[in-house]
């Protein structure tokens, strides 16, 4: 967080209902979390696709009160089975020896 917005975190944490509220507009909001490390906090939440999470991402970012964010697409168990189902019908050639 920008530390104008980390102050008015600490002054007044009703902003961030106002976050989770605004977000379920376009998402399923999971969770917020807050951690030490790289980033002040992680959100969870579950968009419809690709679009709408850089929307929603440009959104976040827009006012100039996040310092810095990350996006990671997840995925499920299910996903991934199908994804290495793929993958093994591709079979590439590994580089030769010589």
């Amino acid at each position: 967080m920008a530390q104008k917005a980390l102050n008015k975190t600490i002054d007044s944490p009703r902003h961030i209902r106002y976050l989770e509220n605004r977000l379920t507009c376009t998402a399923r909001f999971v969770g917020l979390y807050y951690c030490f490390g790289e980033y002040d906090g992680v959100m969870l939440a579950e968009l419809p696709d690709d679009n709408a999470a850089m929307a929603s991402s440009l959104a976040a970012v827009a006012p100039g009160h996040i310092k810095a964010i990350k996006t990671t697409k997840l995925f499920t168990v299910e996903e991934m089975m199908e994804a290495m189902g793929k993958a093994w019908s591709l079979a590439f050639q590994g580089p030769s020896r010589g």
